[in-house]
């Protein structure tokens, strides 16, 4: 009898790429991932699955990198650092979007006006990455 392979359920498989389970149901609803279903019909992710998603360019993003479905590109206008605490504001295209953030995270990304950035939106926080 050949060998089944191992899988993960969804919650398990999410942890290893960094997104969450969410992201899972709804790449394997558009056919982006590949499941299969245990004997009470929940989503299993097998270890060969993960090992592809994590090669595939431009799937998602893990490790040091973040997920999210809403990105603005733009450019920031203003940063106003207060203690350990920065305000970031964010001009992109017609939208304005302001994001608290640590003063480490903008002295790492070297965060000023004028730079590009981009924020992503994933529920109620707000996410800034350097995009130059």
């Amino acid at each position: 009898m050949p060998r089944q392979e191992q899988s993960l359920a969804i919650g398990e498989a999410a942890a290893e790429l960094g997104v969450s389970a969410d992201t899972i149901r709804r790449w394997d609803r558009a056919g982006r991932i590949k499941t299969t279903r245990d004997a009470r019909n929940r989503r299993r992710v097998t270890r060969r699955e993960i090992a592809r998603l994590r090669k595939a360019p431009g799937r998602h993003r893990t490790g040091d990198q973040l997920s999210a479905r809403n990105r603005f590109p733009g450019v920031i206008r203003s940063v106003e650092i207060a203690g350990v605490m920065a305000l970031v504001e964010i001009e992109a295209g017609p939208h304005r979007v302001t994001a608290a953030i640590t003063r480490d995270s903008v002295e790492e990304m070297r965060l000023a006006e004028g730079v590009k950035a981009t924020a992503l939106v994933k529920a109620t926080s707000v996410m800034v990455e350097r995009t130059d």
